[in-house]
């Protein structure tokens, strides 16, 4: 006897929005391995969409912060900055502020480990 089967569709439909902002702020430095950046403190990430949204939170993050680029990838949205704590979460909230305020993305509230 057959069942019946549901089928799910999924579908990407980008918003306007950052997905995460994340400070780690004393990483382990096997992270900074894995990464294939220099260890420089701590790592601030960020994800968002539409992904090319990313080459902007860069420009932003590296303007309102003395913080290092550790990896940007405008297919994914993915940002990785990294330098002091206090930089880092200088950065990713302005990123947050501007991306709000400017372009009408909804943020994320940053958080910490």
């Amino acid at each position: 006897m057959e069942q019946d089967r549901q089928r799910v569709i999924q579908e990407y439909v980008p918003g306007k929005q950052v997905t995460l902002a994340h400070v780690i702020a004393n990483p382990d430095p096997v992270l900074y391995t894995k990464l294939g950046i220099k260890e420089l403190g701590a790592i601030g990430i960020m994800t968002l969409t539409p992904t090319e949204s990313s080459i902007i939170a860069a420009d932003i993050a590296t303007k309102a912060a003395n913080v290092d680029l550790g990896f940007l990838d405008r297919f994914t949205g993915s940002l990785i900055v990294v330098g002091d704590v206090s930089a880092v979460e200088m950065a990713i909230e302005a990123v947050n502020t501007f991306l709000s305020t400017k372009l009408r993305f909804a943020p994320a509230i940053l958080t910490r480990s």
